[in-house]
């Protein structure tokens, strides 16, 4: 990937950085060559600062950096799609964008990212790791059970009984796509298609 730093009189190209988790415009940056390559080497996106005129890498003086994911350019090859993941607050005035945004701290894709590494790198005090230890009919066993429990609940009048239930049987039928090895945007796309 090369971008045409030449279409611009300051070399600098501009770089929209994303949330590689929740598709949420963080904040726009530029670079030089020397940014995009450090950007590369580290995993910590970093740019030219115009107004100190220096490489500057997010989060050096906060602590608040924006982890690599990945890295697109587009079609002319003048502008570049960071996506990163953020180790906290992205604007200097604390808020999650820099266009005053919220970007959740916790949705369904960083659970199901959280799902996903506790089955790579099982930790002995963790209890979706030792689902995954005890095997596919064990984690179906346990959907079947909270499937049941969500149903008795749902007789009642007793919303944080009710909601408590939801959360489990959603967290392990997450857990149950992450064994079989499929992902719920694989689910979404399969529900798209029957929407058409």
């Amino acid at each position: 990937m090369k971008p045409d730093f030449s279409k611009y009189s300051d070399l600098l190209v501009p770089a929209i950085i994303q949330d590689e988790l929740t598709d949420r415009v963080l904040m726009l940056g530029y670079m030089n060559e020397k940014a995009l390559q450090q950007t590369e080497e580290t995993g910590k996106v970093t740019f030219y600062s115009r107004s100190k005129q220096r490489l500057w890498t997010k989060g050096e003086s906060s602590g608040n950096y924006l982890y690599l994911k990945s890295i697109l350019m587009d079609c002319d090859a003048d502008c570049l799609l960071i996506k990163a993941c953020p180790a906290g607050p992205v604007c200097h005035s604390g808020s999650d964008t820099c266009f005053n945004e919220s970007n959740p701290a916790f949705n369904l894709a960083k659970l199901e990212a959280v799902i996903k590494e506790r089955k790579d790198q099982p930790a002995a005090a963790s209890y979706t790791s030792s689902l995954f230890a005890k095997g596919i009919n064990k984690i179906a066993q346990k959907v079947g059970e909270e499937a049941v429990e969500l149903v008795i609940e749902s007789k009642d009048n007793d919303r944080e009984k009710f909601l408590g239930e939801a959360a489990d049987l959603l967290f392990h039928y997450l857990v149950l796509l992450q064994a079989k090895g499929s992902s719920l945007d694989e689910v979404i796309k399969t529900l798209a298609v029957r929407h058409k």
